[in-house]
């Protein structure tokens, strides 16, 4: 068991339910190295793409790193107040939009594949 999945199994049931099928579909399917950072799982190809925060209220949020620069053209990212990160916050995984999810899942590894990212830093 890898470090990422001795800490979804540490979750609450729900919270582990959720994080357990997107870890399958970023480290398993789509094969992201997945790491432990800032004490949550980071999603990895060629720099950050995105990662998984338990939240209050036994929800997920999956955030992208670089979601300012994508299209949301499903509506689902949530800046929070945010400049650069937005995440959409899941709490029943039978609620959980698939097929959107994938959509921007996929972009996001798009923009990773294609542009390289620019710490906005100084």
């Amino acid at each position: 068991m890898t470090e990422v999945e001795q800490y979804i199994f540490d979750l609450k049931i729900n919270q582990r339910e959720i994080m357990l099928y997107f870890h399958d579909i970023l480290a398993h399917q789509l094969e992201l190295e997945a790491k432990i950072r800032y004490k949550i799982p980071f999603y990895y190809h060629k720099s950050w793409v995105c990662y998984m925060n338990p939240i209050k209220n036994g929800g997920v949020e999956l955030a992208f790193l670089r979601a300012n620069e994508l299209s949301n053209h499903q509506g689902l990212l949530d800046f929070k107040g945010r400049k650069q990160v937005a995440g959409i916050s899941f709490f029943n995984l039978k609620k959980v939009p698939k097929d959107l999810i994938y959509e921007i899942i996929q972009e996001a590894l798009l923009l990773d594949e294609s542009i390289k990212y620019k710490s906005k830093r100084t």
